[in-house]
């Protein structure tokens, strides 16, 4: 590919990772506004949130698979485009169901753009700068972190809460126009050596991916276990186990899987995997947990608080290229580990958390999330792509994010019931819930809570070093 058609494309990039990582954080702001307006309470207004997880867990390995078959450039256009339209129609909605429809939307879009985006990067740059590239892209999406949440904040006292989604707009047709002049100025073919040889989607085994991934989140999900009954939790427990067995069965014979099961015999792949998911439910429990302990505990007040939180994505933001340039120079298993060491360190930190403590401290472990994710994210990354044949690079990419999304919910609902438990066995009540109203069985339950992760960094930093040093397909 020529060099400025190359520019262009990591450029519409990065601006596509900022664009799903605004949007992830911009809407969660607006939460109270919104369901006001919409004349919703908090399990309706929920939904909107669990309508664009589903979508990006659930359809990422499909659309990445699309990508290998159809042409990465292809499917980032059109996410680029459902992504535009649905968040325009965000903006229009006037009752919750049309806002938990369009997310859905939304959410497709996020998925199509999410699954193409970090393999394209590998494949447009010199081998000797993946490692940068994909930490470039990070520092896009932790952007989109940081900004999100003020930016919708200000949308919101100053403009309107549709504007939020309006907002979104402009940014995703600047994606979609530098797409399409990227593609007439490639001389890369956007058709695929997957649909040169006539393999095409495995409709059976997605649909059996889709609803055993609907299964897993509604399972794992806090919101969604708060909302169904247990006899109800017991049947999706069952279709999940159901579904998934027939999902190994049918890629196991299916000419064209939808996703290969012989990747997993990559090592460096497989165990990339495995301490990604690990690290995920790391860093997404302590940041679920730790606003309880400022804001009850410490009593900070929220805007405090959300100024302490800034310090992790500006970490990953200035250090995530610096990390994949170490990537670039040594390979994945260094920078990943230690990252995986940082988030250990961060977790031992947590275990002697005090009534009384610094809010120094508090924000020491959330830098060091900041951290840990520059240094692990990138490589991880970048590994976990480059480790596969180059035809398979799209179901890499999607499986980055569906084992991103999954980590993310096991790592809230993990915490709520680590917290639970522990507070429970501190006050001696069996009915008991974790409450500011005995502030030191708090404390000792969040000691004992992230005492517990620190066994889980322990087996990712064991994962992380098992991937070897081949990171190349």
């Amino acid at each position: 590919m020529q060099s400025h058609t190359s520019r262009i494309l990591l450029a519409n990039l990065m601006l596509a990772s900022f664009l799903t990582g605004t949007a992830s954080r911009i809407f969660a702001i607006s939460l109270p506004t919104v369901a006001e307006n919409l004349q919703t309470d908090m399990a309706g207004i929920s939904w909107a949130l669990i309508s664009f997880q589903l979508s990006t867990i659930s359809l990422s390995l499909v659309f990445g698979r699309m990508g290998d078959l159809y042409g990465r450039q292809v499917i980032l256009c059109m996410g680029l485009l459902v992504f535009t339209a649905s968040s325009f129609l965000c903006g229009l909605s006037q009752d919750i169901l049309q806002l938990v429809f369009f997310r859905l939307l939304q959410g497709v879009g996020a998925a199509m753009i999410q699954a193409q985006g970090r393999a394209l990067a590998m494949e447009v740059v010199p081998q000797a700068s993946v490692g940068k590239a994909q930490g470039f892209l990070t520092t896009a999406h932790h952007t989109g972190f940081l900004l999100g949440p003020s930016l919708g904040g200000f949308i919101i006292d100053y403009v309107h809460w549709r504007g939020i989604f309006f907002s979104l707009v402009p940014i995703g047709a600047a994606g979609v126009l530098l797409a399409r002049v990227n593609r007439k100025g490639s001389s890369v073919s956007v058709a695929s050596t997957g649909a040169a040889t006539g393999s095409s989607i495995d409709y059976v085994g997605a649909s059996l991916l889709v609803v055993t991934a609907l299964a897993l989140v509604a399972i794992l999900d806090r919101r969604v276990m708060e909302i169904v009954t247990p006899g109800l939790w017991t049947v999706l427990i069952l279709v999940f186990v159901g579904f998934f067995i027939g999902f190994l069965i049918r890629e196991g014979t299916a000419s064209s899987p939808i996703i290969n099961l012989s990747l997993f015999k990559i090592r460096m792949f497989t165990f990339s995997t495995g301490s990604l998911l690990l690290v995920t439910i790391i860093f997404s429990l302590t940041l679920f947990l730790l606003p309880f302990y400022l804001q009850e505990i410490l009593h900070l007040s929220p805007s405090f608080m959300g100024i302490l939180f800034m310090s992790a994505p500006v970490f990953a933001m200035i250090l995530s290229p610096v990390g994949g340039t170490i990537f670039d120079r040594v390979g994945s298993r260094l920078p990943a580990t230690a990252g995986v060491l940082v988030f250990g360190v961060a977790c031992i930190l947590g275990t002697v958390l005090k009534t009384d403590s610094h809010w120094i401290l508090p924000t020491l472990i959330i830098s060091l999330g900041g951290l840990g994710s520059a240094l692990f994210f990138p490589s991880n990354h970048a590994a976990m792509i480059g480790s596969v044949p180059a035809e398979h690079r799209g179901v890499a990419t999607g499986s980055v994010y569906m084992v991103f999304g999954l980590g993310n919910i096991f790592g809230i609902t993990l915490g709520g019931f680590l917290m639970t438990a522990a507070f429970r066995f501190q006050t001696g009540m069996s009915t008991a819930v974790p409450s500011p109203a005995n502030p030191t069985a708090f404390a000792a339950a969040l000691n004992h809570t992230f005492l517990v992760v620190v066994g889980i960094a322990a087996v990712g930093t064991v994962l992380s070093l098992m991937r070897g040093t081949r990171d190349k397909g």
